[in-house]
């Protein structure tokens, strides 16, 4: 029972996987078009430092938003920002430090971004990892569940009031959720977030995806619902060469280098999603998508579960410690 119950999610996420290589090999990166530039509007972008969120980051600063890089690598984070600042001027980064397996430190940066007294234009909730062995954080919930997803969940509600102030119809700040393939093989049991009955980092990852997406669509429905200028969408890079693969086991990673090499998408070109949805005229007043190579594709069955998004949101509530509206 054990064995199946571990050896079922990774065979589900290998097989997501396989399925975004063959629609890879035959389908080009989405190329981005041509974007308006975005001078004055200012950005948060979490993992920032390097691979997707770093090229999010770049392109949106050579667009001509100030950015801010938001990551746990102090020096690697300076020297990001020092890098997309001395290429992409007049737009400009910043970092800020932050912890998102931290309530605290969550709440921390929130509060000091609001101090700054800027608008905010962009939050693009992209930091992520992926299949990394059991563990709690510190406010004692599972890895990928706090980072991937919760983190992101507090940290855009603590957000949306600036989020809100600095839209306008015509021109709605917007929401960007990083998630990807593996939430359709995902479920969610909301007793057992932390996956204690029996772990398994391949199902811990997927959940975590899958509850970007539900939040996804339940705070789009809010806004859209309370006609508040801001847009909230799921986005999926598909399969990009990153060090988001580093926890892979050995023989996987051997399989995997030869196989990235041929039909793995780039940073840059995963990051072209993020960017599209962040700052295409297209995109403007769009929300409760889910797009994959720049396209609107329909997710999982479950994660159009209403139900199930008002259960995550109330349960996401009561984790970081908000008050339900």
């Amino acid at each position: 029972m054990w064995l199946l119950e571990v050896l079922v999610p990774l065979l589900k996420l290998y097989l997501c996987g396989f399925k975004v290589l063959v629609y890879q090999m035959f389908h080009r990166s989405f190329p981005l078009p041509a974007l308006p530039r975005q001078s004055g509007r200012v950005a948060i972008v979490t993992g920032g430092t390097r691979g997707m969120g770093y090229e999010t980051a770049r392109h949106l600063a050579g667009l001509g938003m100030h950015v801010f890089i938001a990551g746990n690598e102090r020096e690697e984070g300076a020297a990001a920002a020092a890098a997309i600042s001395e290429e992409c001027r007049p737009g400009k980064a910043e970092f800020v430090f932050v912890d998102l397996t931290s309530l605290k430190s969550v709440r921390r940066f929130a509060q000091t971004f609001r101090a700054r007294g800027l608008e905010l234009h962009v939050l693009v909730n992209n930091a992520g990892t992926m299949l990394v062995p059991e563990r709690t954080t510190e406010d004692g919930l599972e890895f990928h569940f706090h980072l991937n997803y919760l983190g992101h969940f507090l940290l855009t509600q603590l957000l949306l009031e600036l989020l809100q102030r600095s839209g306008r119809a015509g021109r709605c700040s917007r929401v960007i959720n990083m998630s990807s393939a593996t939430h359709y093989a995902g479920d969610l049991d909301l007793d057992d977030l932390n996956r204690r009955k029996c772990y398994s980092s391949h199902a811990a990852y997927s959940q975590s995806k899958l509850a970007l997406v539900l939040f996804s669509y339940r705070l789009q429905e809010r806004l859209a619902a309370a006609r508040l200028p801001v847009t909230v969408n799921a986005v999926d890079p598909g399969m990009v060469d990153t060090a988001l693969y580093d926890n892979l086991w050995t023989l996987a990673q051997m399989l995997k280098r030869p196989v990235a090499k041929l039909l793995f998408r780039t940073p840059a070109e995963g990051a072209s999603v993020s960017v599209y949805a962040a700052a295409a005229a297209e995109m403007e007043g769009v929300g409760g998508c889910y797009l994959y190579n720049g396209r609107r594709t329909p997710s999982s069955p479950l994660s159009y579960d209403a139900e199930l998004q008002e259960k995550l949101w109330r349960k996401s509530c009561q984790l970081v410690g908000l008050q339900e509206d």
